[in-house]
């Protein structure tokens, strides 16, 4: 029985329940006094607590998958990176940071920062990275972020040039720390770029979350926060705003773990004028509800539509293809999504493309998303239009 599975999790719950029943029951004869009453009883307990607690962390990691196999568990597993493989055929020096009275892009805080992996050195060697703060006037909304600035961005023949933009998506609740240090996502943009085997490339780190606590799923609440708005027209206009980045959409693409993941083919299919280009690392496919998301798409005769809108098989099976291509990961052993990433596979058709990461084992965790955001980084590179001339 696999780690995840529900037979190895009501197995466990039978022999608990099992096991505090014969306690009960037995616990009269153990009574005495004398080594082996004593014995039995210390015995009892310690078997009670043992499936009982097995019971608790197996659900635990049923809902969250930290493990997703025996190896996991035990340390034993696969780690090299996964590989893209195709499924429909592909086809000033310093940064300007508007920091003016209602600036689109704020500074922001320096912690953490330095906790990036990035090398020392010039920023025209090695690159930089900034703190942020994205002003949203449309949704109303302000957001931190971490910007991660290539040398190229501060060398003297690129400086009429606007970058490509990787718009990189947090799960819930994750922050922009999640993405520099767990994910390590601006070391690997540094280490792919030195090699030449991704573009010089703007990116940029936050949580879709504008509205913490509350798990707003990158979705224009009927009455409340306006995350897609922000993600889909304040954050480009602020970026574009305060530093040289690509002014057409082909420069453009997002990129998520979980339900960041989720997020980024959400932004990709709703809104492929903005962002034609996303991955996703452990995503799911559609936007449900819970106690953290709360009332996600409002009451009335249009709340089955907003839902439906937000399913992307279903949208694939019921709408318009739109023009966008996009790569999803999941594993053949340990990960929960398999089976909605082969439905949404087999459901992608023209104008939409993609292609896919499927690791032999992972998990719901960042030791696997760190196998996977070298080669999606790279794949991704090669999907963004780089150079545009800063008069375009």
């Amino acid at each position: 029985m696999g780690l995840t599975s529900r037979s190895l999790l009501y197995t466990v719950v039978f022999v608990a329940v099992l096991c505090v029943g014969l306690t009960v029951w037995l616990w009269p004869r153990l009574s005495g006094r004398g080594t082996l009453p004593v014995l039995g009883r210390l015995g009892a307990i310690l078997t009670t607590q043992l499936t009982i607690m097995s019971a608790v962390l197996l659900a635990v990691n049923s809902a969250q998958s930290f493990y997703g196999t025996w190896g996991q568990l035990i340390g034993k597993y696969d780690r090299s990176q996964g590989q893209v493989t195709g499924v429909t055929d592909l086809a000033g020096t310093g940064a300007r940071v508007d920091t003016g009275k209602g600036g689109l892009v704020q500074p922001g805080p320096p912690e953490g920062l330095e906790k990036a992996g990035l090398p020392k050195g010039p920023p025209d060697q090695v690159g930089r990275m900034e703190s942020v703060k994205i002003i949203g006037r449309r949704a109303q909304a302000a957001a931190p972020a971490f910007v991660y600035l290539p040398p190229q961005y501060f060398q003297k023949q690129y400086e009429r040039q606007r970058f490509p933009v990787i718009v990189t998506i947090t799960g819930y609740p994750g922050g922009t720390e999640s993405l520099s240090q767990h994910l390590q996502v601006p070391k690997t943009a540094s280490k792919l770029i030195s090699e030449n085997k991704m573009q010089p490339t703007v990116v940029v780190m936050l949580s879709p979350n504008i509205a913490m606590p509350r798990d707003t799923e990158c979705v224009d609440v009927p009455g409340g926060p306006q995350a897609e708005t922000f993600l889909t027209k304040d954050l480009p206009d602020a970026l574009r705003s305060g530093y040289r980045v690509g002014h057409k959409a082909s420069a453009w693409g997002a990129l998520g773990y979980s339900s960041g993941g989720t997020c980024s083919l959400l932004l990709a299919m709703r809104q492929p004028d903005v962002y034609p280009v996303a991955a996703a690392l452990s995503g799911d496919y559609k936007v449900g509800t819970d106690l953290t998301t709360g009332d996600l798409f409002g009451k009335g005769p249009d709340e089955k539509r907003r839902r439906h809108e937000h399913d992307l098989i279903w949208r694939l099976r019921n709408l318009p293809a739109p023009p966008a291509t996009v790569l999803v990961t999941s594993s053949l052993h340990g990960e929960k999504n398999l089976k909605e990433t082969k439905r949404f596979l087999d459901a992608v058709k023209p104008p939409m493309k993609a292609d896919k990461m499927i690791l032999p084992e992972g998990s719901h965790n960042f030791t696997t998303w760190r196998r996977e955001i070298s080669p999606a980084m790279e794949w991704m590179g090669k999907q963004l239009v780089f150079p545009q001339d800063v008069n375009n």
